[in-house]
């Protein structure tokens, strides 16, 4: 049995000692749960899912702790110091993850947070950070189609809106011209395919395409107006932020889901607002 370094595994309980148990690590021998991370009432022969880890001494340890991140993955990260070597960021384990200076894009600071990738440094055998993200993206065409649903990391603010990271994996973008709400470095939202461009990256809106979302929109916004006892002061004139805060949608899409509904007479506008027209 071999172990995955940087990641969750399940592991065997085999001894029992003062200051934790061991597990079965197979080929790397058994590995140290110090006693803060034992559940109550574990026995010898139990199977626990523990994440692995180098400890400041690089021994192998294991925690039952949930990491920001695992090797492998996209994050965003506060760094906690840095020293003649680099930089130590904080991924919610005891140990900060190191990320060298060659690692980094532009030397990094105390307090500010990074888009970061997490592997394992195959010569050092230590997990360890870049920041040179690019370098870890996909270079295979997306197969996605236009529509399908993402999860994304907002990446970084450019000319053209916000560069994001999809499913973990892919370089995408988001145009400033189609973003209805305030995004920072770090945000972790649903996005959906607008388009794959000829370079494999992807276009990204923040709602779904088309009148699908009107339809999905036009009964949450009928159910609201119930709700406020048949009647909102929101129109299609309202400030398009207000709408946003209110449906977490554009104003374009609410002006649709008016008209929508508008249309199969199930609403009146007046100029106090929108009324159900039951």
């Amino acid at each position: 049995m071999s172990i995955e370094l940087g990641k969750f595994n399940t592991l065997e309980v085999v001894k029992q000692v003062d200051f934790g148990i061991y597990l079965d690590g197979g080929d790397s021998g058994e590995i140290l749960l110090p006693t803060r991370y034992v559940p109550e009432d574990v026995q010898i022969g139990d199977w626990l899912t523990v994440f692995l880890y180098l400890d400041s001494e690089e021994r192998l340890i294991a925690t039952t702790i949930t990491p920001l991140a695992q090797v492998g993955e996209f994050a965003c990260l506060e760094v906690s110091w840095v020293n003649q070597f680099g930089a130590f960021l904080d991924w919610g384990l005891m140990k900060d993850l190191f990320v060298p200076f060659r690692e980094q894009k532009m030397k990094m600071q105390i307090g500010k947070e990074y888009i970061v990738y997490i592997y394992l440094d195959e010569e050092s055998f230590r997990i360890v950070g870049s920041a040179k993200v690019d370098r870890y993206l996909s270079k295979d065409m997306p197969e996605y189609q236009p529509g399908d649903e993402v999860n994304i990391l907002i990446w970084q603010k450019t000319d053209l809106g916000f560069k994001a990271i999809a499913d973990n994996k892919y370089s995408a973008l988001l145009y400033d011209n189609e973003i209805f709400q305030t995004l920072h470095t770090g945000d972790k939202l649903t996005a959906y395919v607008k388009q794959i461009r000829s370079d494999g990256k992807i276009d990204l809106i923040l709602q779904k395409p088309g009148y699908e979302k009107v339809d999905d929109f036009s009964k949450t916004l009928l159910d609201y107006i119930k709700e406020q006892g048949g009647s909102t002061s929101l129109n299609d004139k309202s400030d398009a932020d207000e709408i946003y805060q209110t449906f977490g949608v554009s104003k374009k899409t609410f002006k649709k889901a008016v008209g929508d509904l508008y249309k199969k007479r199930l609403i009146v506008i007046t100029p106090e607002g929108l009324k159900t027209s039951e």
